[in-house]
């Protein structure tokens, strides 16, 4: 299991497809602030709730010179039809080697009622325009997450 990155950190780099043809790197969004959040799977209460929260603060990260990126490990295709249904026009990584989630460290044992079982730990990273690691929320509970994100990315 890989060491998890924190604040001050160099962000390890990664190029991830967000669509059919549509790649996404950290090299790509250098000079901009981002926010990587990992969320463990497409369409489920939590990790909707946490897309529509972000997605509603889409404008005011705009303003903010922030761009928020969404990975799971789910598929292109998967993101696409969570997107349409709900909405959506943030960008959603697909990790479905999991290399990237494993570089970030958020893919780690996980346990449900006794059973164990490798997942995406919930985790939210703030990264600054030269690619160092400003700012890292671990376990994140959806509730308020997204402004308190943005509230972080403004004061950055």
């Amino acid at each position: 299991m890989t060491a998890q990155p924190q604040a001050g950190d160099r962000a390890p780099d990664f190029s991830l497809s967000i669509g059919a043809a549509e790649p996404v790197s950290l090299r790509a969004l250098k000079g901009s602030k981002v926010v990587l959040y990992f969320y463990p799977k497409d369409d489920t209460e939590g990790c909707t709730a946490e897309a529509i929260a972000f997605n509603g603060l889409r404008a005011q990260f705009d303003r903010a010179e922030t761009r928020i990126v969404g990975i799971s490990p789910d598929s292109t295709a998967s993101h696409d039809k969570f997107k349409r249904k709900y909405g959506l026009k943030l960008a959603l990584a697909s990790d479905e080697t999991k290399a990237m989630l494993e570089a970030y460290g958020v893919w780690r044992e996980k346990s449900m009622f006794g059973r164990k079982y490798m997942g995406v730990e919930r985790t939210t990273l703030l990264i600054d325009r030269q690619g160092q690691i400003a700012r890292v929320w671990r376990k994140v509970r959806v509730a308020g997450h997204a402004e308190e994100v943005l509230e972080a990315a403004r004061a950055l």
